[in-house]
């Protein structure tokens, strides 16, 4: 993970609220990090929340008005230049049931998905089919760095 030392003013907080998926702090860390730093951030504080279906269902609904669970969600709480405050929050279950499909742990699909918000809060969107192809590459780029290369066919997501 060389070119992450000048990062050492963004610290990263992983909040595990669930069980049933191993998770390598560490690793997670750096993937944020790694994924701010494509976006030019920094500094800051993250903070990743590990949960659940129901309790990620209830957050798509209140915040985005989806009633449904989702993979991951992303809150921008403050931003000024290259500093951020953000929560990322991300599906253990989601993680557990995705995973096999494309090959992978439950693990390496949690760490797609919280690069995923990470990108978000660093400013890339996906909301077209061209910023799609812009963010997926950045995931691919930092998924890379840890030895791994996601598959997007047949994701029903923006992931």
């Amino acid at each position: 993970m060389r070119g992450l030392r000048g990062l050492a003013l963004l610290r990263v907080t992983i909040h595990k609220r669930v069980s049933g998926v191993r998770v390598d702090a560490r690793r997670m860390r750096l993937g944020v990090k790694a994924a701010l730093a494509l976006g030019g951030v920094d500094d800051g504080v993250v903070s990743v929340a590990l949960v659940d279906d129901p309790t990620i269902h209830e957050m798509n609904a209140r915040h985005l008005q989806h009633d449904y669970p989702t993979d991951v969600l992303s809150f921008l709480i403050e931003q000024d230049g290259n500093r951020i405050e953000g929560d990322i929050v991300a599906s253990v279950d989601t993680a557990a049931r995705e995973a096999p499909k494309y090959g992978w742990s439950a693990e390496d699909e949690l760490l797609l998905y919280v690069v995923h918000g990470a990108l978000h809060l660093a400013g890339f969107d996906d909301l077209t089919p061209t910023k799609r192809k812009t963010m997926r590459a950045a995931e691919c780029q930092v998924l890379a760095q840890f030895g791994l290369n996601p598959s997007y066919e047949h994701r029903a997501s923006n992931l």
